[in-house]
């Protein structure tokens, strides 16, 4: 795969998960560092987690600094831009889907360029997608994306084995990517605006847990 292409959609990918922190930051009507704290945690988050365990050292921020000048970036736009903006919780809901849609393909390319399984790489997409938005989720103190009935952790493992599937099938990269990425935004935008779910687990009557 092209390093160069990688990189660069990697950045998208981080510009992407960058406005979602920011916007966040915005919820709790943080100052202009904490926009930009919020913004570079999110943005850089599942890529930091996918460079660790893949054992790509320094990790990719670390080794040049666009990355997070990119999300300071990001950062100060939505900083200026939030206050005209209404319903800021559900942009953010729809961004991170655009962000989860990405970077469950990205993370899942950047394992089978380092040699990963097939399954490992799916695993790892799963994992990158995810990580920058629990994080944010934890920091802003807002309800946790995984913890919401929507599918959302799903939508990640779909894409990816779209994409690692189609790679697995001879696809050229944009194919499989393209093909990858459109199935994790369908499945996360049809849990947001149709309310899909999978079936939750259910305590058989007389065996729920006790309150603490």
């Amino acid at each position: 795969m092209d390093p160069v292409l990688l990189h660069a959609l990697d950045l998208v990918g981080v510009a992407v998960f960058a406005i979602t922190g920011a916007l966040a930051a915005s919820r709790k009507e943080l100052d202009l560092v904490g926009f930009a704290f919020l913004a570079a945690i999110t943005g850089v988050g599942g890529g930091t987690l996918r460079d660790v365990i893949l054992g790509a050292t320094p990790v990719f921020w670390i080794r040049e600094p666009g990355p997070v000048i990119l999300c300071v970036v990001a950062a100060v736009a939505v900083y200026f831009v939030a206050p005209f903006v209404e319903y800021r919780y559900r942009l953010l809901l729809w961004a991170d889907a655009v962000g989860i849609s990405g970077y469950c393909v990205m993370g899942a390319a950047r394992a089978l360029d380092a040699g990963a399984s097939p399954f490992g790489a799916v695993v790892m997409g799963v994992m990158t997608a995810s990580f920058g938005g629990i994080i944010r989720d934890i920091i802003a103190g807002e309800p946790s994306v995984i913890l919401r009935k929507e599918i959302y952790v799903t939508a990640t493992m779909v894409g990816a084995a779209l994409f690692v599937g189609g790679h697995m099938l001879g696809l050229g990269f944009w194919p499989a990517a393209f093909l990858g990425a459109i199935a994790a935004f369908i499945v996360r935008a049809g849990a947001l605006y149709f309310g899909w779910t999978l079936p939750t687990y259910r305590s058989r009557p007389g065996r729920e847990f006790p309150p603490r």
